[in-house]
């Protein structure tokens, strides 16, 4: 296997002209023809494919993940994500036609145009290092977009393999890689962007908003949350178990859409926390310190900050509790707590610690779950299919899954993002050539219909405004208490018996003069 790249911080004094290169690259157009597009999308498929080794050594260093994890959550999901987009960004960039209630304004031919946004910047995040900075970076390149990637220094190998990759395989002219801190992101920050794309916590995303707002940049934002699991007295306690599990010590806890605390009924709570144990002996039955399957805290700062919460809660631990800062291991640990106010449910823990607080019935934890955090990043509830929907139709959250943890985050083709606190936008599949590009609306007007145009010009009079109402008037398709009409009322009045001719007299033109033209 090649040596891993060392991670260097990117020339503060270059930050401004590599960007205006960049930006220079747009403004010829580059990027626009969907050839060169594909182009760049095939090549990074192989950068990622030929560097496959030094993606998981590195994604090991900074996090000791597995080498399946790194594959799983990795390589396999930005790969197979390229190869969606391919297959797929003719359609996804071809024009739409425009919904039109009105007959006659088809003659003008309404579409929506698909516009690259401009020159964007793409923050990445230390968790999933590779998959939620090459992940945006597709859908940038695939709108048509040039782009600068910061991936977070907090994963400084992946950093470094992301700017070996994205040099070797991409036009430098319209893609490059800055690495550093906060002082290179700050410098970043302080270029003019078309949009800028980031991932991280809320406290940082709130400073990326207020900085895009001066200049009136939109933003897309990945942020976190508290989010809620919810288990009624009717779900199965080992499914619940064996699932809630598995979403906290993925990538050891360290995942945006991990529940941060779990509502179980006090009647299944015993049932569950057995079930907890049983699972946790399952997936790592010589202990998760000993397992290769289970990772790392990223570094020092945050294993304090996880130990802190730990040391702060009043909560009895009832599962787990190991701690080796050395190592930054934490063995995932299950807290019972009685407050709301505990350190484990007031903030976010981004780790594998499992907050558990009994409920009464499931209107206390919908209750609980709009006050504790009313809009997180994902909600999972477990129970019958009535209970279920009862969750859905009583919290907001950017996601959910029910009957499991997180599971709507794992598909690479089902839009992703959060709402109010936990976010704003989405991307990933199809969303992710959205969030880069602009619906641009589209009219043209032909020169043979300024007979019929001759109403919109002044000087204005009653019989021109007579005459636009019975060309453009829109009638409801409903009554004064609110009722539904019949289809045929509701057409009828929609247009009015002279709309109807001038419709039948209007298309009657075009059809006649498009034969002419085949001939």
């Amino acid at each position: 296997m090649s040596k891993l790249p060392a991670f260097e911080h990117t020339p503060l004094e270059g930050i401004a002209s590599t960007v205006g290169d960049i930006r220079k690259s747009f403004l010829s157009h580059k990027t626009r023809p969907l050839e060169f597009r594909l182009v760049q999308l095939r090549k990074l498929y192989w950068g990622l494919s030929d560097n496959k080794e030094l993606i998981v050594e590195a994604c090991k260093q900074d996090l000791g993940k597995s080498s399946f994890e790194t594959y799983l959550t990795e390589v396999s999901w930005c790969m197979n994500d390229i190869v969606f987009m391919t297959k797929n960004l003719a359609r996804f960039a071809k024009d739409e036609s425009a919904p039109d209630i009105a007959l006659t304004n088809k003659l003008f031919g309404p579409r929506i145009r698909k516009d690259p946004l401009g020159t964007v910047l793409i923050i990445g995040a230390y968790n999933f290092p590779i998959q939620l900075s090459i992940g945006p970076l597709i859908g940038a390149i695939s709108a048509g977009c040039t782009a600068v990637l910061k991936p977070s220094e907090s994963s400084p190998n992946a950093a470094a393999v992301m700017q070996k990759i994205i040099a070797e395989s991409l036009d430098p002219s319209c893609y490059t890689v800055i690495n550093g801190a906060i002082p290179e992101t700050t410098a970043l920050l302080d270029q003019k962007w078309d949009k800028i794309f980031y991932t991280g916590s809320a406290n940082v995303g709130t400073i990326i908003a207020k900085k895009a707002a001066e200049t009136l940049t939109p933003v897309t934002l990945e942020l976190g949350g508290r989010n809620p699991a919810i288990i009624t007295k009717h779900a199965d306690p080992r499914l619940a178990a064996r699932r809630l599990l598995w979403a906290k010590t993925l990538n050891a806890g360290q995942v945006c859409v991990s529940q941060n605390f779990t509502m179980v009924d006090k009647e299944i709570l015993p049932a569950f926390l057995k079930e907890m144990k049983n699972a946790l002996n399952e997936f790592y039955p010589q202990g998760a310190r000993q397992s290769p399957d289970y990772g790392r805290i990223v570094n020092l700062r945050q294993f304090q900050r996880l130990k802190k919460m730990l040391d702060d809660s009043s909560g009895k631990i009832v599962l787990g509790g190991t701690m080796d800062e050395s190592d930054l291991f934490i063995e995932p640990t299950v807290v019972q707590v009685e407050s709301l106010d505990d350190s484990l449910i007031k903030d976010e823990s981004f780790g594998p610690l499992l907050p558990v607080i009994a409920v009464a019935d499931l209107d206390e934890a919908i209750k609980i779950a709009n006050e504790v955090h009313d809009t997180p990043l994902g909600v999972y509830s477990f129970g019958n299919k009535q209970e279920m929907e009862k969750v859905l139709n009583q919290t907001r959250s950017g996601g959910a899954s029910l009957n499991d943890g997180f599971f709507h985050a794992s598909i690479p083709t089902l839009s992703f993002g959060g709402v109010g606190s936990s976010g704003q936008g989405a991307y990933r599949g199809k969303a992710s050539f959205d969030v880069f590009t602009h619906r641009r609306s589209v009219t043209t007007t032909p020169s043979w219909m300024e007979g019929l145009l001759d109403v919109r010009y002044p000087p204005y009079s009653a019989a021109k405004q007579k005459k636009f109402a019975g060309m453009n008037e829109l009638k409801p398709n409903f009554d004064r208490e609110g009722r539904t009409l019949g289809w045929g009322s509701w057409f009828l009045g929609l247009i009015g018996l002279k709309g109807l001719a001038a419709v039948v007299v209007a298309v009657g033109i075009r059809m006649y003069l498009q034969r002419r033209a085949k001939l």
